[in-house]
């Protein structure tokens, strides 16, 4: 496996510039954003779409530094009920694809979105109950009605363009947020719809990530890894339990909050999943997202680094035991 990271967080940095900075502390590859909610600080994709010098020169960047780059993020919500937003999320998917097809590369992130509880609604309706009988109508609505049919459609503009890997971020507040509505959308458009494997968004669930990677990757649907963490607050949880709607910046107060690796979970469970990657077969990026709010990016990144170096395997599984 590799040592990557998502570059969102250096966004004040020219793209060259974060380059020699991140492969000074040991980064092997990078997760460039292309719109969506990552925003486009590294790469214009409508510049390097239209000016193939300009394309040229950037794809010749990361060589220079001896790195690569592992995926393309264009996080958003192509199904949202605002018609206006959803149309924007949408075409920078397709973008995003068209630029990946150039850059040689098979991976694009998003989310699946979330659509409104009917066609009615103005915001996304996110269900975590079953009753009333109403949200099971929703759940119905927005899997059969809007998610599966605009993912299948999605799905044929990814295959024009080379991307075989739709990784999708599994994250409450959208559709799929954990292995089983990863599996309900990839059962229903198929095998190009895959996981970005982001632990923090699913140890808050009570979610074992180890036990997680093996399901999915034994489904062969493990594409990325995000490795970001996410420490639980026993106290408030055992008052309020996990759902909390509190701002990120109430970590005194929030039940949960995201952290820099080795802040939130133990090491013990990091090399865990660093094993469960390894017996799965998983040898491609693991790509550091920071979004600790106790410390600066620059901190939270090299922190993060340097303990991900003490539990990633770099080399890929041996094929056989010389004990065995």
């Amino acid at each position: 496996m590799k040592l990557g990271l998502v570059t969102v967080p250096l966004g004040d940095m020219p793209v060259e510039e974060m380059l020699k900075y991140v492969t000074s502390l040991g980064v092997e590859a990078v997760e460039i954003g292309v719109g969506g909610y990552p925003g486009d600080a590294h790469s214009k994709p409508e510049e390097l779409l239209a000016d193939k010098a300009k394309l040229k020169a950037y794809k010749e960047l990361f060589p220079k530094y001896g790195t690569i780059i592992s995926a393309l993020s264009v996080h958003g919500n192509g199904v949202a009920p605002d018609k206006e937003f959803a149309a924007k999320c949408d075409y920078e998917f397709d973008r995003a694809c068209q630029l990946a097809n150039e850059l040689d590369l098979d991976t694009v992130i998003t989310f699946s979105g979330c659509p409104g509880g009917s066609p009615e609604d103005k915001m996304p309706n996110w269900v975590t109950c079953p009753w009333p009988d109403e949200y099971l109508k929703v759940l119905d609505y927005q899997w059969n009605d809007v998610l599966i049919p605009y993912w299948n459609k999605k799905a044929e503009v990814a295959k024009k363009y080379g991307v075989t890997k739709i990784a999708f971020e599994m994250h409450p507040g959208f559709c799929v947020y954990n292995p089983e509505t990863l599996f309900r959308l990839r059962n229903a458009v198929g095998d190009c719809i895959g996981a970005n494997f982001d632990p923090s968004h699913l140890i808050w669930q009570g979610i074992d990530p180890a036990k997680a990677i093996i399901e999915i990757g034994k489904a062969g649907a493990m594409f990325h890894f995000h490795a970001k963490d996410t420490k639980i607050d026993k106290y408030n949880t055992a008052v309020n339990g996990v759902l909390d709607t509190k701002h990120y910046g109430d970590e005194i107060n929030r039940s949960w909050v995201f952290r820099s690796l080795g802040y939130g979970t133990s090491v013990e469970a990091w090399k865990e999943m660093v094993s469960a990657l390894q017996i799965v077969g998983y040898n491609h990026v693991m790509s550091i997202e920071h979004e600790d709010s106790y410390m600066t990016s620059k901190e939270g990144l090299e922190k993060a680094i340097a303990f991900l170096k003490s539990v990633i395997i770099s080399e890929p599984k041996p094929s056989g035991m010389f004990w065995a």
